[in-house]
């Protein structure tokens, strides 16, 4: 039987993260940057992330980045899908800057513009929060961070139904980031728990800028 947050192999060795109603996190490949080329010609998204791919380079550029986190064991991103419509790219989430000497990581995400308002965001974001305390709590993981710019109510809410409440504002910092922004924070649970999002699918976000050490 499957679980959400349940933690599997695929046959090339890489995990498969599994989420409530079907959705499948697994890590990137080749056959994926079409779709992420069209995610990024999304106004949305040039709106809230300060990281930006064009043209066939740049997102090979950023798929080796991908890999190259996961190698490093430092940054683990995620394409998101549903089962039984894998070629439908969803969106991305992704667990970055692990630290675990300081026991924290951040938590990072987008969604495609079809894929809006219908819970991906919160779903996968959920199901990697489960995937990062199970993987990295024995390790050290303490607690998960999610940024975003303050006008990006909607990711708020995100943050907020997966148990993200928010910690602390951090001042702008332009011309990069003009205006403040949200800090919120998940804790290591005392004991394991699947995170579980309400069914309220309103104000799903394009998704997060991420913090400044990581260029949002």
């Amino acid at each position: 039987m499957e679980h959400e947050g349940e933690i599997r192999m695929d046959p090339h060795d890489e995990s498969t993260v599994i989420g409530a109603d079907g959705l499948l996190l697994r890590p990137w490949r080749e056959q994926h940057l079409p779709a992420v080329l069209t995610a990024y010609e999304d106004p949305a998204m040039r709106r809230w992330l300060a990281v930006q791919v064009s043209g066939p380079d740049g997102a090979a550029d950023w798929l080796e980045a991908q890999r190259t986190g996961w190698a490093s064991g430092t940054r683990f991103a995620f394409a998101v899908t549903e089962r039984g419509r894998e070629d439908e790219l969803l969106g991305n989430v992704v667990m970055k800057q692990l630290d675990l000497v300081n026991g924290q990581a951040e938590m990072g995400y987008w969604t495609t513009a079809p894929a809006r308002g219908r819970g991906v965001a919160s779903r996968a974001l959920a199901a990697l929060t489960d995937w990062a305390f199970t993987t990295f709590g024995e390790q050290g993981l303490l607690r998960l961070e999610l940024l975003h710019q303050l006008d990006n109510v909607a990711s708020c809410r995100v943050a907020e139904k997966c148990g993200y409440p928010l910690a602390r504002v951090i001042p702008a910092l332009p011309p990069d980031y003009p205006l403040d922004g949200h800090v919120h924070v998940r804790e290591a649970p005392v004991a394991a728990a699947v995170v579980s999002p309400p069914a309220d699918r309103r104000g799903e976000a394009a998704g997060t800028g991420g913090g400044r050490a990581s260029g949002r």
